[in-house]
């Protein structure tokens, strides 16, 4: 069984919803088509197994001993390879289902990604919220429940078969009357796909409201608007509990057909079976087998319409997922992405150049400067090249793969702090944690980085929120690294530490920090100093203090900084 989930997801086809339900199975079509394979062999075993209890009534009726024994074996045969397919097809039909939901989650995050500060203005929070939770069972759903329906139409096809070859009425009874069936089914599918699609856009809705609201609640009752946010919201749920009522009601008559259409279908050709054994038509075993297939037919039939089910709340959540693909962020894709060399890193804008495996620092008149050239640096925005390539003439996911931003805005996800700061397990976490001066950190936590943290790491000083978020930066180890401000909230002491280690750990790999912090600036390669955001000089930092004066009125201001203020370890 493979292992889940798959690195790549690949590209998803967002042309429709439907198309990206097939993505999604061509993508495990080797287990979709195993699943497909084992349910028909499990279905079609059972639809067999009526007929050979019917021949082996005969068998028994005409004291016929090698026959019945035969047809005995045969069934137990037939058990166990039900049995076995069973076991297996239900193996390969979770491995789909997640497949399905891994695959609809990595694409998504890697979208959210891809859009970055424009996901905000682009979608709800509660869009996104509903997609990884409800939204991926129904997707999963509707790919696992394929096989079952797959095997569930061709049990109904070889038992309209056997009944056609054994009595011709009871046969077209069977093959009328499941399209029949199929049709009134089909009658309450569409009022419910309409319904359920209304209630997923209000629960959407709502769920991103609610997220507001928790984010605001202070704010709102510093203004005394608590009382009046409360109604409105009460309000809406009750609104979201009506249409889900209505959705319920459609949701209600399909299960009530599922089980009284079948069950009427057993009764009518049950009694016409008795009918044709009484005039003699049929024999004693080929009743008892018809009964059999009647009883059985319930359980295709009632999968057939679940299929019909699940693939029309599939496709209601799979219409979300699309329409989130298909946003476009502020810096999209160019139609024609060009590949990234090794190379220099410049900004055409300032100036700045960052050669490759060396580690440079920008030292700016106006913090704001250096930020904005991070920016450019990491595209996001316009303005920078690498090996004399423009960013933005490449990929956004190679562009993120390859270079990466570390600013304070970064935050610490609650859970499991290994799992955030080291996500794949790459071992280097003791390395990491020792050269962000963040060892004592974890060694201060009751299950040191099993420990699990709470939302946005707040029970974490400013400072060591710092370290941490430098940590997870050298375990992501990127081709280039850019960090802004790194240890603006660390001690004088320790930040001489992480500037020495810094540059250790990140030997032959090109690093940019945007500091004023003569600490870090004295262990760089080549300092690039900038005023009114353009650069005016480059060199190393003991000879820009000697040659450029307002280089050294910014680094001596500086380090001129009280202990005081330089330590910004509050919470």
């Amino acid at each position: 069984m493979r292992r889940l989930p798959v690195i790549d997801p690949g590209p998803p086809d967002a042309r429709s919803a439907t198309r990206y339900l097939f993505w999604l199975a061509r993508r495990s079509r080797l287990t979709v088509a195993a699943a497909a394979l084992l349910a028909i062999a499990w279905m079609g075993c059972q639809a067999l197994v009526p007929a050979v209890v019917g021949w082996a009534i005969d068998a028994a009726v005409a004291q016929n001993r090698p026959a019945l024994l035969g047809w005995g074996l045969l069934l137990f045969g037939l058990g166990l390879v039900q049995a076995f397919t069973g076991i297996a097809r239900h193996r390969f039909a979770v491995t789909n289902w997640l497949g399905a939901a891994f695959r609809t989650v990595q694409v998504v995050i890697r979208q959210a990604n891809r859009l970055g500060s424009a996901l905000p203005r682009r979608l709800d929070a509660g869009e996104v919220v509903a997609i990884g939770t409800s939204d991926i069972t129904h997707i999963g759903g509707a790919v696992d429940i394929t096989s079952r329906g797959i095997g569930s139409l061709l049990a109904v096809i070889t038992v309209t078969v056997v009944l056609l070859h054994t009595s011709v009425p009871l046969g077209l009874v069977v093959l009328l009357g499941v399209p029949l069936l199929m049709l009134v089914v089909g009658v309450l599918i569409p009022p419910l796909h309409r319904r359920q699609r209304d209630y997923r856009d209000h629960q959407g809705r709502l769920t991103g409201r609610a997220a507001d609201l928790v984010g605001g609640l202070r704010v709102l009752r510093g203004v005394g608007g608590e009382a009046t946010m409360a109604a409105w919201y009460k309000a809406e749920s009750r609104a979201l509990g009506e249409a889900g009522v209505r959705t319920a009601r459609i949701e209600s008559l399909l299960e009530a057909a599922q089980v009284l259409l079948p069950g009427v279908f057993l009764v009518l050709v049950t009694w016409l079976g008795v009918r044709f054994a009484a005039a003699g038509e049929i024999t004693v075993g080929q009743l008892v087998a018809f009964y059999a297939y009647a009883a059985f037919l319930v359980a295709p039939l009632r999968q057939l319409t679940e299929a019909i089910d699940k693939m029309t709340r599939g496709h209601v959540s799979s219409r979300r997922v699309v329409a989130m693909l298909r946003e476009h962020g502020d810096l999209p894709d160019p139609p024609d992405p060009a590949p990234l060399p090794v190379g220099e890193l410049v900004d055409s804008e300032s100036g700045v150049r960052a050669p490759p495996g060396r580690l440079t620092a920008i030292a700016a008149t106006a913090p704001v400067d250096a930020a904005r050239i991070a920016d450019r640096f990491g595209r996001y925005a316009e303005g920078a090249t690498l090996g004399g390539v423009p960013l933005s003439a490449a990929a956004l996911s190679e562009v993120r793969r390859r270079i990466l931003v570390v600013d304070n805005e970064a935050r610490l996800f609650s859970g499991r702090l290994r799992s955030d700061l080291d996500p794949d397990d790459r071992g280097t976490l003791p390395a990491a944690l020792a050269a962000a001066e963040a060892t004592e950190i974890l060694d201060a936590l009751p299950d040191g980085p099993d420990t699990v943290v709470a939302d946005r790491g707040r029970s974490f000083s400013g400072g060591q929120q710092q370290r941490l978020r430098l940590a997870r930066a050298l375990i992501a180890d990127p081709e280039v690294l850019i960090l802004v401000e790194p240890t603006n909230a660390v001690d004088a002491y320790t930040e001489a530490r992480i500037a020495e280690r810094l540059r250790v750990a990140r030997s032959g790999r090109t690093t940019v920090i945007c500091t004023s912090s003569p600490l870090m600036l004295v262990q760089a390669d080549q300092v690039c100093y900038v005023e009114g955001g353009r650069m005016v000089a480059a060199g190393p930092h003991a000879e820009l203090l000697r040659t450029e004066p307002g280089y050294a009125r910014l680094v001596l201001r500086e380090s001129e900084t009280s202990p005081e203020e330089k330590r910004g370890e509050s919470p």
